[in-house]
């Protein structure tokens, strides 16, 4: 409905609703906003917007995912009132699958490495999920393992989100459509995105190309993990899942992009067709414009959308002028609070809050004295 409402222009007023309720939480994933960048960030001559699927009810994009693997696998009966979802996961996914599991009654085991965010691992504890963490050393396809070997014993449903079809048809039926509504006044001549699974890539990039031929589509991956750059494959079980870690993976900041192999979902997109360009992204490049995001254009995003922003905003230096570039912001900075990404975000006051709280004499907090609750 917020698509078509949109065509290309302004979005409807404030309290003009959404013109009707929903029935349940999972509907209201998908139609997500999309957002201009000012010239604080954006340069001149070009137009860089960001699509913020942080605005899916469990903040990501994965929400997408878990809402189209999971009613797919309900329409073809292997998934039954009473089951058990299963999932290997960095977090979103994981998340994202715990809430449509909670709201439908199934029951939810994530499987999810130790790097990973622990505020991960609460939200989906939270939402009534088991959390079972494995060990750093086995990395992304540790917990893959893992999830399949529990499966196997209990006769639980396994998601496959790096193998699942429904993932990256989800993305085509719905995430490039929205763009392409959104788009509608407009020629967008660039989209920018990274991957996780490679379903945002594979399923959108097929929509937006068929509706903008001349599309360009820039596909961003981690600087320290260039499994694609390699053009090394990965090996693969029959089943499609990898069968061991990709040689050219290392470990990078980026959470939620780019694991130790490479997904069988972005593996099966017609790469020759949609990807124009491939794009390398330094770590500290992705934290710096998260940061950057956040305190300049008040937009919240975890490591993964500052990656993609900061892709987007080194094509558009480069990009002809009247160019219309658009990133995929995929989660919210609230995943990343006891990661890098915060490190340097001072708890308490830091000496120029200090100042500020001494200009006035009244409800004085400062370190090593008495608070002060009125002046004297």
């Amino acid at each position: 409905m917020w698509a078509s409402l949109f065509g290309g222009g302004m979005p409807p007023a404030r309290g003009a609703g959404r013109g009707g309720v929903y029935e349940n939480v999972s509907l209201t994933v998908g139609n997500t906003p999309v957002v201009k960048i000012s010239e604080k960030l954006a340069p001149p001559g070009v137009e860089v917007y960001a699509k913020c699927e942080f605005f899916n009810p469990l903040s990501s994009v994965k929400d997408r995912l878990a809402v189209a693997i999971i009613e797919d696998a309900e329409k073809r009966g292997v998934l039954k009132p009473g089951d058990t979802v299963v999932e290997a996961t960095s977090g979103n996914t994981g998340i994202a699958i715990a809430m449509v599991c909670a709201q439908r009654g199934y029951a939810c085991v994530v499987c999810m490495a130790e790097p990973f965010s622990v505020e991960r691992r609460k939200l989906m504890r939270m939402l009534g999920a088991k959390v079972i963490v494995t060990p750093k050393a086995g990395k992304g396809t540790g917990m893959v393992r893992k999830a399949e070997e529990l499966c196997a014993k209990h006769g639980w449903f396994l998601a496959r989100q790096f193998e699942n079809e429904a993932n990256w048809k989800f993305h085509e039926s719905t995430t490039g459509p929205e763009i392409i509504a959104d788009f509608s006044g407009k020629t967008l001549t660039h989209w920018v995105t990274g991957y996780g699974t490679g379903g945002t890539f594979h399923g959108a990039g097929k929509a937006l190309k068929r509706a903008m031929p001349s599309l360009k589509i820039i596909l961003a991956e981690p600087e320290a993990a260039p499994l694609l750059k390699s053009g090394i494959p990965t090996e693969r079980n029959s089943d499609g899942s990898p069968a061991v870690t990709h040689p050219a993976f290392t470990s990078h900041p980026i959470q939620g992009w780019t694991p130790d192999f490479i997904p069988k979902v972005l593996d099966d997109a017609p790469m020759d067709d949609l990807r124009d360009e491939l794009f390398m992204v330094p770590g500290r490049a992705a934290l710096e414009t998260a940061k950057n995001l956040a305190s300049k254009e008040g937009i919240l995003t975890g490591i993964s959308g500052g990656g993609t922003m900061y892709a987007a905003l080194e094509v558009a230096k480069i990009a002809p002028k009247g160019s219309v570039i658009l990133a995929m912001l995929p989660d919210t900075g609230e995943r990343y609070l006891s990661t890098t990404l915060f490190s340097d975000i001072a708890a308490d006051m830091t000496e120029a809050e200090l100042e500020i709280a001494k200009s006035t004499p009244s409800f004085q907090l400062i370190p090593g004295k008495p608070p002060v609750l009125a002046a004297t």
